[in-house]
């Protein structure tokens, strides 16, 4: 029986000991492609640098408490890993989960010829590199910092030889950079059977509260929603903030305007959430709002869809692609509180059950576990081809 190939993810994604329910069964998902043996570089949930199996080989990286700190562990170690794991391991393929990460894993794919091995690089695309970042939080030296971050991106993606993307938003901005690498477009991973299973904890048509998902940065939008919200005629209607407060100072300023705007008292702060009880407000709430300024492809749309819950959300990005305005909810235009408070007053007025209907039976087509697996497939088949190719030329 021919050994399985080598597959290294490499990204900065937080890994815990056991792994939390929700990525064990992504990975254990991942190991249903039965030619590859699956490894992932990735940070521990603390200082403590990690090696183990579980589904997938593991080996994390010390999480220290600074963002700097963790790019500079990051960029010093992780080339080091990935390069012992190509020479040892005999990685053939490498994934890198954004085009920052893919400079690393395009520096090893070069150096890897001096020791005899070849890896092919797959390069993710799952945001707008070029901007989200600076959308979250300030930068000092923005200028000098974004000049480096695309430098890296550009330098990932001439040295790729497939491209993962989510969205028509992303495949265009990776188009623009690699014209000539061939696209594979599915979504992220989303433990999708906990929300279908969930369902309605109240009839759509009772429910009168608004819920958001996501960390509160900037970049979401929430100050307009807030400003929305306090203008919208449904006295009784609450708004739920979920997700963690990953730039705490805009969550502070959140919490000042939700005072300053008279609807302190109807606008619960939640924090980070499980998937459960993120399903379960999803389930008792009338919409999920996502009034982002940028964003990929937006998983909580989808996740909120499989509880026959419509969604109101920005037209930017990959939002359209799953928000079919007027048919499972509504879109608006970024930045726009008049058009965004107009949206939450028709949520209440037209008919909920047939977006909600509508919201459900597109989620149910649109992403399974299935089709994600075979996305994977199909990149690494795509890569594999070329792999053989250049093992019949090499002397």
């Amino acid at each position: 029986m021919p050994k399985p190939t080598a597959v290294c993810w490499i990204s900065s994604a937080r890994y815990s000991r056991p792994l939390d329910p929700g990525d064990a069964r992504k990975w254990e998902l991942l190991t249903q492609l039965r030619d590859y043996d699956i490894r992932v570089i990735g940070f521990s949930a603390s200082l403590r640098p990690l090696a183990f199996r579980e589904q997938a080989a593991f080996y994390l990286l010390p999480q220290p408490p600074t963002s700097i700190l963790r790019y500079l562990i990051f960029f010093a170690l992780a080339p080091v890993l990935l390069l012992a794991l190509v020479i040892h391991h005999d990685c053939r393929i490498l994934v890198a989960q954004s085009p920052f990460e893919g400079a690393i894993a395009a520096l090893v794919k070069g150096l890897s010829p001096f020791f005899g091995k070849r890896p092919k690089l797959i390069i993710e695309n799952h945001n707008n590199f070029e901007e989200d970042l600076f959308l979250q939080r300030t930068i000092p030296f923005m200028s000098a910092y974004r000049a480096l971050m695309l430098s890296l991106a550009r330098y990932a993606f001439s040295r790729g030889d497939a491209l993962r993307v989510i969205s028509t938003s992303t495949a265009e901005r990776a188009a623009h950079y690699a014209p000539d690498l061939p696209q594979v477009r599915f979504m992220t991973w989303s433990d999708t059977d906990v929300f279908r299973d969930a369902g309605r904890g109240i009839p759509l048509a009772q429910a009168i509260d608004l819920v958001y998902a996501g960390v509160l940065i900037p970049r979401k939008g929430l100050d307009l929603l807030l400003e929305a919200f306090a203008r919208l005629d449904h006295p009784q209607a609450q708004l739920h903030l979920l997700g963690h407060p990953e730039n705490a100072d805009y969550a502070g300023q959140l919490q000042n305007q939700a005072q300053d705007l008279g609807i302190a008292s109807r606008v619960r702060f939640h924090g980070a959430v499980s998937q459960r009880d993120l399903a379960q407000h999803f389930g008792s709430a009338r919409a999920l709002v996502l009034p982002s300024l940028s964003e990929g492809l937006g998983r909580v749309v989808l996740e909120a869809m499989l509880t026959g819950t419509p969604v109101i959300g920005s037209r930017v990005g990959g939002i359209p692609d799953l928000i079919q305005d007027g048919e499972n909810g509504f879109l608006v235009e970024s930045g726009n509180v008049e058009a965004l408070t107009l949206a939450l007053e028709k949520i209440y007025a037209v008919d909920v059950e047939r977006l909600g209907r509508q919201a459900l039976d597109f989620a149910l087509h649109f992403f399974s576990p299935e089709k994600y697996l075979d996305g994977y497939r199909r990149l690494f088949e795509l890569v594999m081809d070329s792999v053989v190719q250049s093992d019949r030329a090499s002397p």
